[in-house]
């Protein structure tokens, strides 16, 4: 059988720093949040030992979102309609290939299979994988000329799909998904890039880019939860200003090499530096919460409305002709 993984290739995903975030899980916790899924590259892994029992999982993007939900609750048909998409694709000659691909990145399905269905279809055939939009929040990567991609792998979608069973998801902002979480369980943020120079930025995945301020808000909500005893894993830039913002905290500070996997530049794919920020310093004194196992609470009510539901907190999309 084959094990969870990513479905999606995602600029930021950290399958190269799999090793390093393992090591810095703590032993024992109740429920895992995400508050930034991405490709969810630490889910599918913890998921693979099992050491998630319950789940909660967020985002932003609405359409990433909706695809998860999809995949978790409504996979058969999905699959279904990626087989269609994959023959009419790879049927063409190159520019037929071209000129599908423009035509399914100006679609906006409002049904949630065929967000995901689109969604997964970009991703498999966009330019090196990167999911960006503008700012009216519009999809604007171009065609990838790949000689023959893998538009849907049935095992691995399957395998998401059964380790995404235990966990709500929902679109909202990363306080609204943190505010779930209660003494003993664990957070896990991966917060877009920031970026190390003005031409680095892969901050614009909604059409509202992650800013400083943001990133105030993301130390003040730590900040919280570790007061209220939830342990705290973050990565993200090792730019000057996030060290500082954590430094002087009493937080663990550590930097990995990681491999940047999406780059336009072949040249650029190769080791970068990531911040690993912990709070497992300020929770050592804390009888029960790191030194001892927690119970892993019943799985409550999920916030969506079920398989393949569109999120309860996503923005109106925009009118458009009907999915493929």
């Amino acid at each position: 059988m084959v094990l969870p993984r990513p479905f999606l290739k995602w600029a930021g995903g950290k399958q190269q720093l799999l090793p390093a975030l393992l090591e810095a899980v703590p032993a024992a916790y109740g429920r895992y949040l995400e508050p930034f899924i991405g490709g969810g590259a630490l889910f599918f892994a913890l998921a693979q030992r099992p050491l998630v029992h319950s789940a909660v999982l967020g985002d932003a993007n609405a359409e990433l979102v909706t695809t998860y939900q999809v995949v978790r609750g409504d996979l058969g048909r999905l699959v279904r309609r990626l087989r269609r998409l994959e023959r009419a694709y790879l049927g063409n000659d190159a520019d037929g290939r071209a000129a599908f691909y423009y035509e399914m990145r100006a679609l906006s399905p409002r049904d949630p299979l065929g967000i995901a269905a689109r969604f997964i279809f970009l991703n498999k055939t966009c330019y090196n994988g990167l999911y960006r939009v503008n700012s009216r929040g519009l999809f604007n990567v171009p065609h990838g000329r790949y000689r023959a991609p893998r538009i849907v792998d049935e095992e691995v979608l399957g395998a998401a799909s059964r380790a995404l069973a235990p966990a709500e998801i929902a679109c909202r902002d990363f306080e609204a998904t943190s505010a779930e979480a209660g003494a003993g369980d664990f957070v896990y943020f991966d917060p877009p890039f920031h970026p190390l120079s003005v031409t680095s930025s892969f901050t614009q995945y909604t059409s509202a880019s992650f800013g400083w301020a943001d990133q105030e808000r993301l130390r003040a909500c730590i900040d919280g939860l570790t007061a209220r005893g939830v342990h705290v894993l973050l990565s993200d830039s090792p730019h000057p200003r996030i060290v500082e913002l954590y430094e002087d905290g009493g937080y663990e500070l550590r930097r990995v090499p990681a491999r940047r996997a999406i780059n336009s530049k072949g040249g650029g794919r190769g080791a970068i530096d990531e911040l690993l920020v912990s709070n497992a310093p300020l929770l050592e004194g804390r009888r029960g919460i790191s030194r001892r196992a927690s119970r892993p609470r019943p799985p409550r009510p999920r916030l969506d409305s079920g398989a393949g539901a569109a999120p309860a907190t996503e923005a109106p999309r925009r009118p458009s002709g009907p999915p493929r």
